[in-house]
């Protein structure tokens, strides 16, 4: 009897030992785990796209509001001018260009309304489309 316990014994031990190494088998562990840092690689690329797309959203609102405060402020030296301020003069910026159109009275004004208008800051070129009423 106590023969056969210990042979019992012995191929329980075995048995549990070749489970044990059964489980240790690391294949499907590994592929998930290489799956989970595929995708977490994929969600940081996505990521680190959206985050640029943001950015550069933000840099286009931040020029729009650069072109705004550009056409504000030529606008308003534009009023300030006693040789200008009875002229209506339309002013348009995009990035940085001011376009002035509109009619005056003479050539002194159209060089007046440029110079204003290169005077303010960030303004990067002016195109004047002024021109003299008669």
């Amino acid at each position: 009897m106590k023969q056969i316990f210990k042979v019992f014994c012995i191929m329980l031990m075995f048995t549990v030992v070749f489970a044990l190494a059964a489980c240790q088998d690391d294949r499907p562990a590994e592929k998930a785990g290489k799956k989970v840092d595929e995708t977490t690689q994929k969600v940081g690329d996505k990521m680190e796209k959206a985050g640029a797309a943001v950015v550069k959203s933000a840099e286009n609102a931040g020029d729009y509001m650069d072109d705004t405060a550009i056409t504000a402020k030529v606008k308003a030296d534009i009023l300030q001018d006693p040789l200008l301020k009875v002229f209506e003069i339309d002013v348009v910026t995009t990035d940085g260009v001011v376009k002035l159109g509109g009619t005056v009275d003479a050539k002194p004004s159209i060089d007046r309304a440029t110079e204003i208008a290169r005077s303010v800051k960030d303004v990067k070129s002016v195109q004047n489309n002024l021109v003299i009423k008669k």
